[in-house]
C-alpha cells in the first residue's frame, strides 16, 4: 500500500511528469495536495495502471485533493531548454498553480523541485522573482520511483497522464496518419513510419532523433 505523507506537514504535494521520451506533443506535469487520510487501493503509479484505471482515477482524485494543477509544455519550449529542465519546469509551474501554498514538496525521481529556476528562454511562462523565491522557500524531497511509493505522487502522474493523453487524442484529429491517438506520440514503429512519409508536424519536438540515423527525414 503506497504511504500518504513522507514528511510531517499536512500540506504535502506531490508531483510528476508525463511525456518524457516522446517524440511529438507536450510534456505534461501535475502537482497534488491529497488529505492526510486520503485512502485508495487502486491508486499506484500511474504507468502500471490501464488505461481504464485511470480515467477510472481521475475524478476521484479531483475531487478528494485539497489541491491539484496540471501544466503542458510545449514542444518550442522543449526544444529550446530541453526535456529534463521542461520536465522540471513543468512540475514547478504546477507548483504555483495550486490554491494552496504547500508546506512540503515531494519528487519523483532524482533531482530536487528547485534545483534549476529561473532559464532564460523565449517561449512559455517567465518565472517572476518571488515566484522563484517561493518555489525556493519550500522544503522539498526527490524520491526515486515516488510514483509507486506515495499516494501524492502517484495521483499527480495519473493526472499527467490523462491530461496528456486527452490533449493528444485531440492533436490526433487534425494529424490522424500519426495515430497519436493510440501511440501517445511515443517513438513506436508505427509512429517513425508515419514521420518518415510524412514528415514532421509543428507538434513534434525537434531537438529529438525523431528518425534512426540509416533514414533520412524531408522536409
Amino acid at each position: 500500500m503506497l504511504l500518504n505523507n513522507f514528511s510531517t506537514f499536512l500540506l504535502e504535494t506531490g508531483t510528476d511528469e508525463a511525456g518524457r521520451g516522446c517524440l511529438a506533443g507536450p510534456v505534461t506535469a501535475a502537482a497534488v495536495i491529497l488529505p492526510i487520510d486520503f485512502e485508495n487501493t487502486i491508486l499506484n503509479d500511474s504507468k502500471q495502471l490501464s488505461e481504464k484505471a485511470r480515467e477510472k482515477l481521475r475524478p476521484i482524485i479531483e475531487e478528494h485533493a485539497i489541491s491539484f494543477a496540471v501544466t503542458h509544455l510545449y514542444p518550442n519550449e522543449i526544444d529550446e531548454i530541453n526535456i529534463l529542465n521542461a520536465s522540471m519546469k513543468g512540475m514547478q509551474e504546477s507548483i504555483l498553480k495550486l490554491n494552496q501554498i504547500p508546506e512540503f514538496i515531494i519528487v519523483d525521481g532524482n533531482r530536487l523541485l528547485n534545483a534549476k529556476l529561473g532559464l532564460k528562454h523565449n517561449f512559455g511562462k517567465k518565472f517572476s522573482k518571488a515566484e522563484i523565491e517561493l518555489l525556493k522557500s519550500i522544503p522539498n524531497q526527490s524520491i526515486i520511483k515516488g510514483d509507486s511509493k506515495y499516494l501524492s505522487i502517484a495521483a499527480a502522474s495519473v493526472l499527467a497522464k490523462t491530461y496528456r493523453d486527452d490533449y493528444m487524442n485531440r492533436i490526433h484529429e487534425e494529424f490522424p496518419m500519426y495515430n497519436w491517438k493510440k501511440n501517445k506520440g511515443y517513438p513506436t514503429k508505427e509512429h517513425r513510419e508515419a514521420i518518415r512519409k510524412y514528415g514532421a508536424t509543428k507538434y513534434h519536438r525537434m531537438s529529438f532523433r525523431l528518425l534512426p540515423e540509416q533514414l533520412k527525414l524531408d522536409f
